[in-house]
């Protein structure tokens, strides 16, 4: 029961980590651009399959195309921040979510068409296909993987966000950018790297996904669910939260499949209306 128990939560938390990657870069756009961007699933897609070329046709080895995942999705989210996003910044939130949510129609169409409806595998090196031994337990290399990778990314943002001029650039252009462009703040170029940072993430996680829960053209749909439940329960603007949050419902959707099969993908929703039935704000929503 214990060794159950220890590999159900290592498990869940690997889940939580890959959803926290998936999501921060959301909680970056939504919680501190006040725009509501559902075509970051589409972003995560790219990402995905920025990695599946780079290794497929390209012969880069997996750890390389990692960055060629950000490096994309973060370059196509900027010429989409520049060309059409901008438009939509004082517009209310219906149109964002209107406008946003049928650019994921138009991805899912496009890598359907390009990329045909399979899953796409991908080859991991030798080092990450294993397990590790610790305790007396087995774990996944790929989870261990995943979550260290989490971990550096969340002390990244906090450093970034929190305690640098351009974290500080970025919040005062949301709170006043009339002010913020009287202090000599270019509100443009930081709103177009505050995408782009958010977009890049999303492509990072989407391509750690691919061995995890696989990747087809419907995955932009069906994970912005996750990153829409994570960043309403960590709470608006909150990167600490995003990851407190990720990791619980990380445990709680594998721990919840494993102990109360007949629950099955539910008890995440579960979680999520406990939450924000006690904590409307989320658990570390700064508003």
């Amino acid at each position: 029961m214990i060794g159950n128990l220890a590999i159900v939560l290592f498990d869940g938390l690997a889940f939580g980590m890959l959803l926290f990657v998936l999501s921060v870069g959301l909680s970056v756009t939504l919680g501190l651009m006040n725009f509501v961007n559902l075509a970051h699933g589409a972003f995560a897609m790219l990402g995905g399959y920025a990695t599946v070329v780079a290794t497929r046709e390209l012969g880069l080895p997996f750890l390389w195309s990692l960055p060629v995942a950000f490096i994309v999705a973060a370059l196509v989210s900027v010429a989409f921040e520049r060309t059409l996003f901008r438009r939509l910044y004082r517009a209310g939130e219906l149109n964002q979510v209107l406008f946003t949510i049928g650019l994921v129609f138009v991805a899912a169409a496009s890598a359907a068409y390009v990329f045909g409806t399979a899953q796409q595998p991908i080859e991991l090196p030798e080092f990450l296909r294993g397990v590790t031994e610790f305790a007396g337990f087995r774990f996944g290399s790929y989870r261990i993987f995943l979550i260290v990778v989490a971990l550096v990314i969340t002390g990244l943002l906090v450093l970034g966000l929190e305690y640098t001029r351009f974290g500080a650039q970025v919040r005062a252009a949301v709170d006043n950018q009339r002010a913020a462009q009287g202090l000599g703040i270019d509100v443009d170029s930081v709103f177009a790297m505050t995408f782009a940072l958010g977009s890049g993430l999303a492509g990072l996680g989407g391509a750690l996904a691919i061995e995890m829960v696989g990747l087809d053209p419907s995955f932009g749909f069906h994970y912005l669910v996750y990153m829409m439940i994570v960043v309403s329960v960590g709470g608006l603007g909150s990167i600490a939260g995003s990851f407190v949050a990720a990791s619980l419902l990380g445990v709680a959707d594998v721990a919840g499949k494993y102990f109360v099969p007949e629950l099955g993908a539910f008890m995440i929703y579960l979680v999520m209306v406990v939450i924000l039935f006690m904590r409307p704000q989320g658990l570390i929503g700064k508003r």
